[in-house]
């Protein structure tokens, strides 16, 4: 192959085509070997969430928009069923959602169909300018961020993605798999970024868009809790959704060097909420145990995230009565609560350090 580029024009397409016909014998045959041992799901008076396997790296997606509805479902507290089964939307989307035998894709109409259905309001208190502000904030994440970020993802750093992706069922052709999944998605990845514009710029363009969506971020977050204020809403966890990717799924890469450097508030925005909802998921990096009034001890210990679950936030965050007790770590404030926790205030914070 080292030839190939000194090979006439009919023996590089018999190579680009023997790879393709390759690629597809093997996903035909791991169809036909693999037989999936169908559960019964019954979407009455339940919501049941399809989206993507979890990655291999104990985060739960690779998909910002499948973090995204699932992070929304807790924040929302609202009672769900995971299901990994593979299959998009009838629209070709994931992630999408069953609920009383009704099917949704795309996940702005989800969170509309939810609160019409449930009457669940992430955004009560958002004033008319505020749900304008965050409108244009969310088709900026989810518009523009994104792109720059599955070019990151799945065309700049693909060997490490290709790590953590899982596909279930693969037996002795997974690896051959994952490369397959691998390159037919950042193929795609390539040609619609290029329909959508970003794509026929440069890469160090593309990254210099990424860092100025990322700096806009951290600017409108500044030292609040949430993006509009003391209160959550639905614009989190979109935000979240999109940052954890580059928190948590790019190592070393240049938007997880910035969130962990200058744009610090982006992090500990992005630990703020995993800690919170997501107790569960813990990360191979951490090397303090961070407290707060939320936190107890069943909720640290390294649990894996199932791939067929029933969660429910209420039976999850149980008050222990431990909030009086605390340890003080590097990463704690002067009153005992990490510095990641969402009730931080780092006004205080800052007023005490001023005084020492």
């Amino acid at each position: 192959m080292a030839g190939l580029g000194s090979d006439p024009w009919w023996k590089k397409t018999l190579y680009l085509t023997g790879g393709a016909l390759l690629a597809a014998a093997a996903y035909l045959l791991h169809e036909l070997l693999v037989i999936r041992k169908q559960q019964e799901i019954d979407s009455k008076d339940a919501i049941i969430l399809h989206q993507f396997a979890r990655p291999n790296n104990g985060v739960p997606s690779l998909s910002p928009f499948c973090l995204k509805m699932e992070t929304y479902l807790r924040m929302a507290d609202l009672p769900y069923q995971n299901y990994f089964g593979g299959k998009l939307s009838a629209q070709g989307k994931m992630p999408w959602i069953e609920y009383n035998h009704e099917k949704v894709s795309g996940t702005e109409f989800i969170i509309d169909f939810l609160e019409e259905k449930l009457g669940v309001n992430l955004n009560k208190n958002l004033g008319p300018h505020e749900r304008a502000i965050s409108r244009a904030v969310t088709k900026m994440v989810e518009e523009h961020f994104y792109w720059t970020l599955a070019y990151c993802q799945w065309v700049d750093n693909l060997n490490e993605t290709r790590k953590m992706l899982s596909l279930s069922g693969g037996g002795p052709f997974s690896n051959l798999l994952r490369w397959v999944v691998c390159h037919i998605t950042k193929g795609i990845v390539k040609r619609e970024m290029h329909g959508h514009g970003i794509g026929r710029f440069s890469e160090e363009e593309i990254y210099m868009l990424m860092e100025k969506d990322m700096r806009s971020l951290a600017g409108l977050l500044g030292d609040k809790k949430y993006i509009m204020g003391p209160k959550l809403s639905t614009l989190d966890a979109t935000v979240f959704g999109h940052l954890a990717q580059a928190m948590w799924t790019l190592p070393g890469t240049r938007p997880e060097r910035l969130m962990k450097g200058e744009l610090i508030n982006l992090a500990m925005y992005c630990e703020r909420i995993r800690r919170k909802f997501w107790p569960e998921w813990h990360h191979d990096d951490d090397n303090t145990i961070y407290e707060s009034e939320e936190s107890s001890e069943g909720s640290k210990t390294h649990t894996p995230l199932l791939d067929f679950s029933f969660y429910s936030r209420t039976e999850t965050f149980e008050d222990e009565g431990a909030e009086n007790s605390f340890s003080r770590t590097p990463d704690t404030d002067f009153t005992g609560h990490s510095l990641f926790d969402s009730d931080v205030d780092m006004d205080d914070y800052t007023d005490h350090e001023q005084c020492k």
